[in-house]
């Protein structure tokens, strides 16, 4: 494909030859005849090294490179690591799967499946449950009773959608999702053994959610646990009971809510942040990674540490912290000064 015509695609502006694309790839491995793009400055020296024939980067990044392999042709874009989002879907297509149940799949009578669905091998739909058009249920994934999902569903290999639990429209499950798992609520008995609480709320998935591999979604002791629109749950994230997170939030790999927390929408709790129960995360808040959260976080925040707190806070006490060794030595110092004054 043309460099000029895939600039038309992704609505950006043209800089240089006119070249041959044949593929997408990062800086650091690209070869001739590939797009790359730039969205982070920690890799403008690569400007000067990719083997790349073009790239995606914004206006007014120069472009410097070494040897003589030839000008590097720019796509200009306002958000270029979008821009190469799109790129991968024009060069690579996602498989396709054929409508159709396998022969090993066990459906219920009572089940309702909509049209176009493809069903893989050894799949377990149970009573009640209902599946909407085109969705793609690869092999030994199971739909317990009374599920509700909406169109176009693609649930791979081994995820799991508890009973009564209800999902929207374009919702991906990835490999070991469980949707619906039993909360962690236990009572104790006088005898101090512990009586397990029935978990009767469902999980609720909104429209565009995504959920990755071996993430676990609580459902609710009462009430529901409930994942709003585009919300995406990374690898190993875990949804306590009866929390909420909210539209376009991010909760980054090994991320753990304890039960009945609120996010916000357009939040990003990076990787193993870990959340107290029964608390509130506002709108538009970013928790850097491994941070513990005790307690409620204003909205637009930008929180860091254990315990959380704003983050130029945290980047003081970790520079006091540092400072530490030395000023021990130092009060050390002075306290022997000190007693030789005494004596």
């Amino acid at each position: 494909m043309k460099l000029s015509e895939l600039a038309q695609k992704l609505g950006c502006h043209l800089e240089g030859p006119d070249v041959e694309i044949t593929g997408v790839a990062g800086m650091e491995h690209a070869e001739p005849g590939q797009l790359t793009f730039l969205a982070n400055r920690k890799y403008f020296g690569l400007l000067k090294t990719t083997r790349a024939s073009a790239i995606l980067l914004e206006e007014g990044v120069a472009i410097e490179r070494e040897g003589s392999q030839g000008p590097l042709a720019a796509l200009r874009s306002a958000n270029p690591y979008f821009a190469f989002a799109q790129a991968i879907e024009i060069f690579y297509q996602s498989p396709k799967y054929a409508p159709g149940i396998h022969t090993t799949a066990v459906i219920a009578k009572s089940a309702q499946i909509g049209e176009g669905a493809h069903i893989g091998p050894y799949c377990y739909v149970d009573d009640q449950a209902q599946i909407g058009r085109d969705a793609v249920l690869h092999s030994f994934v199971a739909i317990y009773r009374g599920a509700k999902i909406g169109d176009d569903f693609t649930a791979h290999a081994h995820s799991v959608v508890r009973e009564h639990c209800r999902i929207g429209n374009r919702v991906i499950l990835q490999n070991g999702a469980v949707i619906g798992g039993d909360g962690f609520g236990f009572a104790k008995r006088p005898d101090g053994s512990w009586y397990k609480m029935a978990q009767s709320g469902p999980a609720v998935l909104e429209d565009d959610v995504e959920v990755q591999a071996n993430a676990c979604v609580d459902r609710a002791t009462v009430g529901e646990t409930r994942i709003r629109r585009g919300a995406k749950l990374d690898d190993l994230v875990l949804v306590g009971h009866a929390s909420q997170v909210g539209a376009n939030t991010l909760l980054c790999g090994q991320v753990g809510l304890a039960g009945s927390t609120k996010v916000g929408n357009n939040c990003i709790l990076a990787g193993q942040v870990g959340t107290a129960g029964h608390l509130v995360v506002g709108d538009g808040t970013v928790i850097t990674a491994q941070s513990g959260v005790p307690n409620d976080v204003p909205t637009q925040a930008f929180y860091s540490g254990y315990p959380a707190v704003e983050n130029r806070q945290w980047l003081k006490m970790m520079a006091a912290l540092n400072g530490l060794p030395e000023l021990q030595k130092r009060v050390r110092e002075l306290e022997a000064e000190v007693e030789k004054l005494k004596s």
